[in-house]
């Protein structure tokens, strides 16, 4: 259904069928690119490829993510906010299929069709749940919505490496895109249910349309994207390189600093629904600082006390899902339309995520030149940083301005 720039339809207390929909869909927004790194053997050997060519398979997507996202804005306002989640989804279907195909080539053809697609569900989410969940609840939707990410995440890096060694790698990535038909359907049953309803429904008069400028003009959007651009490059940066990092500074094996490595992934769930309950209870920017904390605690034990990896991978988990959903619930309260919301979103992602490309490089080039971790951690603790006080500046001066 369409509805007025400014205003949100009548909807129930809070919109079941549409978050169902919707998680069904987040499901498949981080999972079929995470994968990849499951099955990097078995890759390599099969398309007799280097390991900087798998690196390209994971760090295409976020390229996408960032580089891409003002035309996921275009779509998104051709097509409407409904048919870019078809369109995501879609884009998620035949670009594993494509990827699958057999060659480098047309694993890498796959991997652009797969960042291309979940870069217009990482732009539309934001709005959607804008629309269509009560201002209540915006907070803890979000918050569901990013911990359903890791979710999904986990039961791909969980089931693919024993799928392709009962089959083939192929196999085993396209195994996911049944989840991605299922929420297909159900993301098709949702908008006809929605269209059918309003039919049914006398809407309450559309008021005027809100005139909003530019979102780059925006102070908060601007800190938005800037605390983002540090809560991303800190994950991608750590994602990349944790095992390495356990392995050299802990002692770890190649087993176990995998498993801890998976740790921090899953105790973003923990940070991702504690957040928003958090926020209920004190105010936003209290929440960005103890999230911040978190985040800035990580790195650091990984400096001065790597034996106490379990604890770091814990909290750095928490954090990095908290991160995630703290910011982005600003970005749902503070958009008053849903094109402000698809800009602001597109700015604080577009920017965020080019900069969180150039992370795992970065630490790369630095432990190669100084063969330790010293100098790679501590750009983790600068970013960190920079989330933390970059996110609470936002934080307050979108109180101060939204009351």
């Amino acid at each position: 259904m369409t509805s007025g720039p400014g205003t949100t339809p009548a909807r129930s207390p809070f919109p079941w069928l549409f978050v169902a929909a919707l998680m069904l869909a987040a499901l498949n927004l981080r999972a079929p690119f995470v994968g990849v790194s499951a099955v990097t053997d078995e890759i390599r050997a099969a398309l007799d490829i280097s390991g900087g060519e798998v690196g390209l398979l994971t760090s295409l997507p976020v390229l996408c993510f960032g580089l891409a996202a003002p035309v996921a804005l275009l779509v998104i306002r051709r097509f409407g906010a409904e048919s870019a989640v078809l369109l995501c989804l879609g884009g998620v279907v035949v670009g594993s299929l494509v990827r699958s195909g057999g060659s480098f080539a047309a694993a890498v053809a796959g991997t652009v069709v797969i960042g291309l697609g979940i870069t217009i569900g990482n732009i539309v989410v934001p709005v959607l749940i804008r629309r269509g969940t009560p201002a209540a609840y915006a907070g803890a939707v979000t918050g569901m919505y990013t911990a359903v990410m890791n979710v999904g995440s986990m039961a791909v890096l969980l089931t693919a490496a024993p799928l392709a060694g009962a089959t083939s790698w192929r196999f085993a990535l396209v195994v996911p895109t049944v989840v991605a038909l299922v929420a297909i359907v159900a993301w098709r049953f949702y908008v006809l249910h929605d269209r059918r309803r309003a039919a049914e429904v006398e809407e309450a008069p559309v008021a005027a349309p809100v005139v909003t400028g530019p979102v780059w003009r925006n102070p908060v959007v601007l800190l938005l994207a800037v605390a983002f651009a540090g809560q991303a490059t800190s994950y991608y940066s750590l994602t990349a390189w944790l095992p390495s990092v356990l392995a050299d500074e802990a002692g770890a094996s190649a087993g176990a600093a995998g498993g801890l490595a998976s740790v921090f992934q899953v105790s973003a769930i923990i940070g991702a629904l504690g957040v928003p309950l958090l926020a209920l209870r004190v105010p936003e920017w209290l929440t960005v600082v103890a999230v911040g904390a978190l985040w800035f605690s990580f790195p650091l034990q990984l400096l001065v006390a790597p034996e106490a990896y379990l604890v770091g991978s814990v909290l750095g988990g928490i954090a990095q899902g908290g991160g995630f959903a703290a910011i982005f619930s600003i970005v749902v309260r503070v958009s008053r339309t849903d094109r402000e919301g698809a800009a602001t979103s597109t700015l604080v992602q577009g920017s965020g995520y080019v900069v969180a490309a150039l992370g795992p490089t970065l630490l790369g080039v630095l432990h190669d030149s100084t063969d330790a971790w010293a100098a790679p951690l501590t750009v983790v603790l600068v970013t960190t940083a920079t989330f933390t006080v970059a996110g609470t500046a936002a934080a307050l001066l979108a109180r101060r301005r939204t009351g």
